[in-house]
């Protein structure tokens, strides 16, 4: 048994929809989680390839381990509530519940502009379809999700919706509109979710990294950095998506937590106590 698993001992066997799980912050949730012993079921909107990657990185990791969950992997729009309701009807299906969903899946900046980082997009100049697009799969897809899933977690009495978001900064940073306001809509939807499922056992937090993230929201280029001048690794999602996901975050809710202020080294209470954001 690993020391993930020890330490976690209650993802062993727990669903997960993690969306957004072909590459980036998702992908990397997704290993740790199924690395922990959690069944896995990993969407992303287009990418077979890419679903096919994380597969193959599993299969080939985990071939003689006996406490790695399963993975399943579905092609799945976030913006489409009925590939929402299917994606919940297979994970039913392939583990026989479900427990947790991550909203991860996103579109950023560069459906706008590839240099946006450098040249500020303004709103008045951004075509209304790549506005729509944004909008369509930062919070209507994490609406579409939670509103597919609550029902079978209240239901049950239990379950945790983690809503994947970013730094304040960037919300109103200029030229990132209309990722910025569709991260805010969401930590506020996330706040007005949270009072509404008080009292059923489901809890609603958010996650973010902290910073510019190596992903691909971020543009291709020499000396790749965000507009903080920051490029975190997305291997920093792992351990917070780990705690949101287990019994040690039970009674949390309506947080919000930087996966950068985590400390790695300390126990599971310090180092989410660590990355609380209490302003």
């Amino acid at each position: 048994m690993s020391l993930t698993t020890q330490r976690y001992s209650s993802l062993v066997g727990r669903s997960v929809i993690v969306t957004g799980a072909g590459r980036g912050l998702g992908r990397e949730m997704a290993l740790a989680l199924v690395d922990a012993g959690a069944n896995v079921m990993a969407t992303a909107a287009h990418s077979v390839d890419e679903l096919n990657a994380l597969k193959d990185e599993i299969d080939k990791t985990g071939k003689h381990s006996e406490t790695r969950g399963k993975l399943h992997t579905t092609i799945a729009d976030a913006a489409n509530f009925a590939d929402c309701e299917r994606v919940v009807a297979e994970t039913m299906d392939a583990f026989g519940s479900v427990y947790c969903l991550i909203n991860n899946a996103g579109r950023g900046m560069r459906l706008v502009s590839e240099t946006f980082t450098t040249k500020p997009c303004l709103f008045w100049e951004t075509h209304p379809s790549d506005w729509q697009t944004i909008i369509d799969c930062n919070i209507n897809g994490p609406f579409n999700m939670a509103r597919a899933i609550t029902p079978a977690l209240v239901a049950q009495g239990s379950g945790k919706i983690i809503n994947i978001s970013t730094s304040l900064q960037t919300m109103t940073r200029t030229g990132y509109s209309p990722y910025g306001p569709s991260k805010a809509a969401l930590e506020a939807a996330s706040q007005v979710w949270a009072q509404d499922l008080s009292g059923t056992g489901v809890t609603v937090n958010i996650l973010l990294p902290g910073g510019a993230t190596d992903t691909a929201l971020l543009p291709d280029m020499a000396n790749k950095r965000g507009a903080d001048g920051q490029l975190l690794s997305p291997t920093l999602m792992r351990e917070p998506a780990l705690w949101l996901c287990a019994d040690e975050s039970d009674g949390h809710t309506a947080e919000r937590y930087i996966a950068k202020a985590w400390l790695p080294e300390a126990d599971s209470t310090t180092a989410a106590d660590a990355a609380r954001d209490n302003a």
